[in-house]
Parts: C-alpha cells; structure tokens; sequence
C-alpha cells in the first residue's frame, strides 16, 4: 500500500468512529469514500482526500458528487485548504460543499 493510500485509510476510519453513523458503499451511481445516514435518511457524503489527490480532476468528481442532493464533506490536509478553497470557486461548488481539515502530528520527548 502506498503512503497516500495509507493516510487515506487512516483518516477514513478515523472519521468513521468519530462520526458513528450507518454507511453504505454506493450512492445514487457514485462511489463517495463514505455515506452519512441515520434512521435511512442520508445525511451527507464524505470524500477523504491526500495532497497527492486534490487536483483538477478530482474537482469534477466532487461536482459530480455534490449534485447529488445531499451535503458533500471534504477531509482534506490542513495545508491545502486554500487551494481546495480556489477549486471549489472555479468549479462553483463552494456553495455545495463543506470543508473539514486534518493534520497528522508526531511527537517526539
């Protein structure tokens, strides 16, 4: 497993304990890393990205996402709020998607 994908993986079952929802895979078509619901009722939609995947491509996933009716939440590292935050407004999603922030710290004695 690749480093990025490792990170994914831990911000994912992270979030997924903190949270303590139903999930389910498959959403309207689309795949989004992880599905809010409570009592059948979807909630929102939650994309974990790295560094390594927040591009211009990705984008359009998350438009694709967002128009799906329900709230789009992003995990993204702390260090690239503002260029998701550029995305979003070129894409015209800032409107349809919430930001979350994680940072990963070592400390050492």
């Amino acid at each position: 497993m690749e480093y990025r994908e490792l990170i994914h993986e831990m911000i994912l079952e992270n979030t997924t304990k903190q949270l303590s929802r139903e999930y389910k895979a498959e959403y309207k078509g689309l795949y989004p890393d992880m599905i809010l619901c409570n009592h059948g009722l979807v909630l929102a939609l939650v994309e974990v990205e790295t560094e390594e995947s927040i591009s211009e491509r990705q984008a359009e996933n998350w438009k694709a996402l967002s128009g799906l009716g329900v709230k789009l939440i992003l995990m993204i590292p702390r260090n690239m709020k503002i260029k998701v935050t550029d995305l979003l407004w070129a894409k015209g999603l800032m409107d349809k998607v919430s930001i979350g922030t994680y940072e990963i710290s070592i400390k050492m004695p």
